[in-house]
């Protein structure tokens, strides 16, 4: 026993939590008392003996207990592949040199961006579809160069847009049970940008509004309901976008920038509100989004390439909150944020691994929780929306992993022992319906997510069917002519009927000079 109190005094020593006032006694150190009550068990590595340590100290002052490892009901989170019948294979995933997540994910479809000739094309694919998808599956392919990336409409399941390297956006309606037949022909074309477009996301509360992105170093937000561009942030950014993302209702809009710096934006009032300059001092690309708490959670690289995260706050962007280091691997860490539980999952491309990281308000802030490792490097990945999980299984998340010719669903669970809905796994979340609408949003109000419950599950309703209403340019301009038209015409009846008027008195006047001569 003396053996084991001189090996833990040791260990405390090296990580370094040993202080004066806590004192150690035999019975801390008795497996057979501590094990039951231990938080974390690590055998000794340091002596050949067999005795477990336990990360508990005691101050005999006061009797209390003093935690090492934090608690948190997100620490044993089970990462688990889904079996390869319900995988969805022989897929051929983009090969375009772009840092996009070539995945989108609904409670209805998956949609994966793939390789197609003679243009830009995407697959939509029911949940439900698993196994190989035949090569002649019908795709949607109304592009003329490669799409870059694709989001779902979070009010309609049946609506997804996209963006290409033809400078286009397109926004296109699925049927409810799926592709039949090739869809070529989007719902509306939005066309403004005069380069590449990589970035599209929808506004989270707002119908019909959406926001674009492209290599001209614009950002365009359009009114979908009528396809038009109502605002176009133009000189704010001096270089290439790498991402762009709302916070909870919508009001500002984050980017993350080539020239290293993050700019929070009032995109109605089109004004920076906050920016930070070289937030990663490294030359690859970053990405930043925002918190359900208002800050802006950012990943990047360091001076040294080394791979970092940082959280901060956008009314004082001088320092940031939290800065941490991860790797030195080279792909770009692609954020994934559950505002419910304030977890945050990074995935690299080209890593085999999730990592997810709890955000709290108590230092230090982002706080690791564990790592989902598999065999096969990431070339893209899906995020299901809190809607589409199972519940009855305590899935918190759900993923789908594109390998080279394979979409991968891989699921997130808390191990519960009870059946019944777990409340604090489940708080409310953002529902299909949207708060406001997009002229609403457009003259200046805001709108807070409506929330649904999951404790029966979420059950989808019918979407509508998305309309356009165009304000028809050549009818104004038809109209105009018209109205010239018929002013001519009707000066040009009045200058003949005075005319006719003016021949009619001449001819009059010389029959009566004639009249008289006579």
């Amino acid at each position: 026993m003396v053996l084991a109190i001189d090996i833990w005094k040791s260990v405390l020593k090296q990580i370094q939590i040993l202080s004066p006032s806590p004192t150690l006694t035999a019975l801390q150190v008795d497996p057979n008392y501590l094990v039951p009550r231990c938080q974390c068990m690590r055998k000794d590595t340091t002596a050949n003996v067999g005795v477990v340590l336990v990360f508990l100290v005691v101050d005999q002052r006061n009797d209390t207990v003093m935690r090492v490892v934090r608690a948190s009901k997100f620490r044993h989170v089970f990462g688990q592949a889904l079996k390869n019948d319900q995988c969805y294979d022989d897929i051929r995933v983009s090969r375009v040199t772009w840092d996009s997540s070539f995945c989108a994910v609904n409670p209805k479809f998956v949609a994966i961006i793939i390789e197609a000739s003679g243009g830009g094309a995407f697959l939509v694919l029911p949940l439900h579809k698993s196994g190989r998808i035949d090569k002649a599956y019908p795709t949607v392919c109304g592009h003329t160069g490669p799409v870059l990336d694709i989001d779902w409409c979070p009010h309609n399941d049946q609506v997804i847009a996209s963006g290409s390297e033809d400078c286009t956006v397109m926004v296109w309606q699925i049927p409810e049970n799926g592709l039949v037949t090739g869809l070529s022909e989007p719902v509306v074309v939005l066309e403004g940008h005069s380069k590449r477009v990589g970035i599209i996301t929808w506004h989270p509360t707002a119908r019909n509004v959406l926001l674009s992105a492209g290599c001209d170093n614009l950002v365009i937000i359009w009114n979908v309901g009528t396809g038009e561009a109502m605002i176009q942030l133009e000189d704010m950014h001096p270089d290439v976008i790498f991402s762009a993302c709302w916070n909870r209702n919508g009001s500002l809009i984050c980017t993350a920038c080539k020239d290293k710096t993050i700019r929070v934006i009032d995109p109605r009032k089109e004004e920076i509100v906050g920016e930070k300059e070289k937030a990663h001092e490294g030359a690859r690309p970053m990405r930043a989004i925002f918190l359900s708490d208002g800050n802006v959670f950012t990943t990047g690289f360091s001076r040294m390439s080394e791979r970092q995260l940082a959280l901060w706050n956008p009314q004082a962007m001088d320092e940031a909150i939290s800065v941490h280091e991860m790797d030195t691997s080279n792909g770009v860490l692609l954020p994934f944020y559950d505002p419910d539980t304030n977890v945050v999952y990074l995935c690299g491309k080209g890593d085999s691994s999730i990592r997810y990281f709890e955000i709290t308000d108590e230092a230090p802030f982002v706080h690791y929780l564990s790592t989902f490792t598999t065999k096969e490097p990431q070339r893209g990945m899906g995020y299901m929306p809190k809607r589409g999980l199972d519940v009855n299984k305590c899935e918190i998340a759900r993923f789908y992993k594109l390998h080279e010719r394979k979409c991968e669903p891989i699921i997130m669970t808390v191990p519960r022992k009870s059946d019944l809905f777990q409340d604090d796994l489940y708080p409310d979340t953002a529902g299909p319906d949207c708060a406001i609408e997009a002229e609403d949003w457009f003259e200046g109000r805001n709108g807070e997510p409506i929330l649904i419950s999951l404790k029966n599950g979420y059950v989808p309703g019918k979407n509508r069917d998305l309309k356009v209403v165009k304000k028809n340019i050549l009818d104004n301009k038809l109209s105009k002519n018209a109205e010239n038209t018929g002013t001519v015409n009707k000066s040009g009846v009045n200058w003949t009927f005075s005319v006719l008027l003016s021949i009619q008195n001449v001819t009059s006047t010389f029959g009566c000079q004639g009249k008289c001569m006579e």
